[in-house]
């Protein structure tokens, strides 16, 4: 029978909390994003389809966009998933969690700023045409702002 390692003052028991309870915000708050981006962009879409139905194709992009987010925050729970051992410093640990709450709130921030403008914007660019480009500028905006919490995520997973 072997024996499991012993926890010391720099890998306490505890430490594999803080980095779970990371790859769980990572998950949950980017889920919840790409959710609500999704079903407030999604009611935009909805009553505009109802005059103008040959316009869905194109008003589905906010929804797309909505979608991502939870692509990065899984992407980040499953690089965090795969470091786990039984064993942890702190400093891995809260390196972990600060990942997972960084792209989380990130992606639970971009996904609002998507379901809002997607909603307006997709009703506004029915009416008059000529907004559609900016409207997409404007989404691509604030998609980046879940992509910047990617990036940090996983700049704080190398370290």
């Amino acid at each position: 029978m072997s024996r499991s390692p012993e926890a010391t003052m720099d890998q306490p028991v505890y430490a594999c909390f803080f980095s779970v309870m990371g790859i769980t915000a990572a998950i949950v708050f980017t889920t919840l994003g790409a959710a609500y981006g999704t079903a407030k962009s999604s009611l935009g879409i909805a009553s505009m389809s109802i005059k103008h139905p040959e316009l869905i194709m194109k008003a589905i992009i906010p929804v797309v966009m909505a979608g991502i987010i939870a692509i990065y925050g899984l992407v980040v729970a499953v690089l965090l998933a795969g470091s786990l051992s039984p064993l942890y410093s702190t400093f891995r640990a809260f390196l972990n969690l600060g990942a997972g709450i960084a792209v989380g709130l990130s992606g639970l921030a971009s996904g609002f700023a998507i379901g809002i403008v997607g909603d307006a914007g997709v009703r506004a660019a029915a009416m008059q045409p000529k907004l559609f480009v900016g409207i997409v500028l404007i989404l691509i905006f604030a998609e980046v702002l879940g992509l910047y919490g990617l990036i940090v995520a996983i700049y704080l997973f190398t370290k």
